[in-house]
């Protein structure tokens, strides 16, 4: 290794670290100034937080070498990305008849039968907590989490459905699940302006916080690609996982308060135990976003844990990749 190449890395490692220094005086300094704020939970808050950036920052010096290769490798070629991504799109729904629409059709046919169910037939068993239409609450529980669930099952098989691919030396297979969330994304693009619609239609029209959709919907993409890394090397040689994650989404779905509001859990260990879910930050922050008028910093704990988790599923996920991947051929 050269000279200038030990310097690059010791600059960012340094780097790294100041940042996770950063954050961690940012969780110590932070004060609570809700007066119904218990202070017990305030400090275990902090615990917990930097417990989890301690354990980052030693997870990122550690295994340096290995997660910073795969954004390397990803930002190098972004263009063959967006390309790819575009094509598996269209190629998809090749051969219908109506074509792109399916990717459509399913999503909506499903937040009108859950609308059907709680909004109609179980008014009794929901409470958005507020006098927000329930058509609206739904929606923006559901937006997210199509996104979400698309991003992360077609990502898992991403490897195995171009496996021919795989097998080729030059091409740089590393691509290949962002390729599947990116897909996703254009998905995605059509649902968010659908659901803005749908609030101008209840009443609620566009304002400041409505740019915080970017964010979250950034906050979706990074959380689903760290999780493809893990689950799309391993399902390679345990393919039973694909399986084990269509059931625990199906799980995820109703342990996330998309049907129903977080505010009826009054047990407070309870929802600190549902809180660990990093997919609620999104759902929230959707409804946020759209009609509840709360920036994302306002929810600071929340949003430190949210980066953290992901950094740390992220590092996770190029290490494993990156030890798994001489075999990958091999296997396929």
């Amino acid at each position: 290794m050269n000279s200038p190449a030990i310097k690059r890395k010791k600059f960012i490692i340094a780097l790294g670290l100041l940042a996770f220094a950063v954050l961690a005086a940012g969780v110590l300094l932070h004060v609570n100034n809700d007066p119904g704020a218990d202070p017990h939970m305030e400090t275990m808050k902090k615990i917990i937080s930097l417990s989890i950036i301690v354990v980052s920052a030693f997870f990122f010096v550690l295994k340096y070498d290995k997660i910073v290769t795969l954004p390397v490798e990803i930002w190098q070629n972004r263009r063959l990305i967006l390309k790819l991504a575009g094509n598996d799109f269209k190629r998809r729904y090749a051969g219908s008849y109506m074509g792109v629409f399916w990717a459509f059709i399913q999503p909506l046919v499903t937040i009108a039968l859950y609308y059907f169910v709680f909004g109609t037939i179980m008014k009794g068993a929901r409470s958005s907590g507020s006098d927000v239409p329930f058509v609206l609450f739904l929606t923006c529980g559901m937006v997210p989490w199509f996104f979400f669930s698309e991003a992360l099952s077609s990502g898992t098989g991403a490897l195995l459905e171009y496996s021919y691919l795989v097998k080729k030396v030059v091409f740089k297979i590393s691509v290949l699940p962002i390729i599947k969330v990116v897909a996703a994304l254009l998905t995605h693009a059509f649902f968010v302006v659908l659901l803005m619609v749908l609030a101008v239609l209840c009443g609620y029209y566009p304002n400041l916080y409505w740019i915080q959709i970017i964010y979250y919907t950034a906050c979706t993409f990074v959380l689903a690609l760290a999780m493809c890394y893990t689950t799309c090397s391993l399902v390679v040689f345990v393919r039973d996982l694909g399986q084990l994650i269509a059931v625990l989404l199906q799980i995820l779905v109703w342990a996330t308060p998309i049907m129903w509001d977080i505010g009826m859990i009054s047990n407070p260990t309870m929802l600190a135990i549902l809180k660990l879910n990093p997919v609620i930050y999104i759902v929230n922050g959707y409804r946020n976003s759209i009609y509840g008028g709360v920036w994302f910093f306002e929810n600071f704990f929340s949003t430190v844990y949210f980066w953290v988790i992901c950094a740390l599923l992220f590092g996770i996920g190029a290490v494993v990749y990156k030890r798994l991947k001489p075999h990958f051929a091999d296997v396929l």
